[in-house]
């Protein structure tokens, strides 16, 4: 069969998505993508002796010294499954590269907006750096365990789609949106065809040692405390200039914050105001400092616009009726959108319905049934 890299993380579904990938006649090539903590930390054994060949020349760790999801333990647990499989396996040290993440995660709460790291990740990094060191190795194809779903359009096998996962509970095409249209080909996604449950299951059978590992659900590198703590830690001089009034939409003020950087859209609860009825964040203004606040019906919108846009398909393709997801754990709704003529790269939305928390810095991924078509970053 073909040749494929495969990110393992050292989670039940990549150890899982190994063993699928062996099963079907590849040959693989397991790589632990660390940028959490420092080569020398992530990637050494009990004795001290490095273990996993780190690939890249970054020496120094991060300036907080925090520790990711991909930590020394979880290297260890992947490198662990590669050698029970017998697949060679590599780190890729990639902490040089996951700057940029920190800093744009950073930058977009300093200007009033709500970040998605997770869906930039695997935008900027994973599937960057991943085909390029598949390149180097003469691999066909990357794999990784996320929840979605390659499929061809009639049968044709040069007709490339992606699809959401069968379990639509862990669903995460969401995410993957910003795959180049031209590497979509060379993507494989073993467990996508699975549920949840079943491939727990099949670890266990296996006795990989993972079947009961939590999934992992937090900001890698925002690993303890608010994020507006990290935030501040990064860029303490910006962020000591935050500061400003909490406002009605009708502009009354009723409170003071220390600092915008720690509110989001839709937001309820730790708004440091009683305001009686319940209220929500409408809107964070960093020209003004203001945080505005406001009843849910206030909180609705009925679209959107959205720029940097990733197509899997010819924007002039589109289908006027679709639906847009607009966070990573809701529905998708309906929508017609209408892709900029002049910059195909922006397009607005309109929902058949308001809907609450449309929060600019968020990823904005259009939908045709379960085909993702492609997807921008909300303004």
């Amino acid at each position: 069969m073909a040749r494929v890299v495969l990110a393992m993380s050292g989670g039940v579904d990549s150890s899982v998505a190994a063993h699928l990938l062996l099963e079907s006649g590849h040959e693989v090539i397991g790589v632990f993508m660390r940028h959490g903590e420092e080569s020398s930390q992530a990637c050494r054994v009990e004795d001290g002796k490095p273990n996993l060949p780190v690939l890249g020349g970054m020496a120094q760790g991060r300036a907080d010294h925090k520790q990711g999801c991909c930590t020394a333990s979880d290297a260890a647990d992947a490198r662990r499954v590669a050698s029970r499989m017998d697949i060679p396996f590599y780190a890729l040290d990639l902490q040089e590269d996951f700057r940029r993440i920190v800093d744009y995660f950073v930058d977009d709460y300093l200007h009033g907006r709500t970040p998605n790291p997770c869906v930039r990740c695997n935008q900027w990094i994973k599937f960057g750096r991943l085909f390029d060191y598949a390149d180097g190795v003469d691999a066909e194809f990357v794999a990784t365990g996320h929840y979605a779903q390659k499929a061809s359009r009639n049968g044709n096998p040069n007709s490339h789609e992606l699809h959401r996962g069968l379990d639509s509970a862990k669903d995460q095409s969401y995410a993957l949106f910003g795959i180049r249209p031209e590497l979509l080909p060379r993507m494989l996604l073993p467990v996508g065809g699975f549920e949840k449950p079943k491939i727990r299951e099949i670890a266990e059978e296996l006795g990989l040692g993972v079947a009961g590992k939590k999934d992992s659900q937090e900001i890698c590198f925002v690993t303890q405390g608010h994020h507006s703590d990290f935030v501040r830690a990064r860029e303490p001089e910006k962020s000591a200039h935050t500061g400003g009034e909490i406002i009605t939409t009708d502009g009354e003020i009723v409170g003071q914050h220390a600092g915008y950087e720690a509110f989001t859209i839709g937001q309820r609860k730790g708004l440091g105001v009683a305001m009686g009825t319940p209220f929500f964040v409408t809107e964070i203004n960093p020209n003004t400092n203001q945080v505005v606040i406001g009843s849910k019906d206030q909180l609705a919108k009925p679209g959107l616009t959205a720029n940097e846009a990733n197509w899997l398909v010819e924007p002039t393709d589109l289908p006027h009726q679709v639906s847009v997801q607009i966070r990573y754990n809701a529905p998708p709704q309906p929508a017609q959108i209408r892709v900029d003529p002049s910059d195909k790269t922006r397009f607005s939305v309109d929902f058949d319905e308001p809907q609450l928390a449309v929060a600019p810095g968020q990823a904005a991924v259009v939908y045709d049934g379960p085909r993702v078509l492609g997807g921008g970053w909300i303004e």
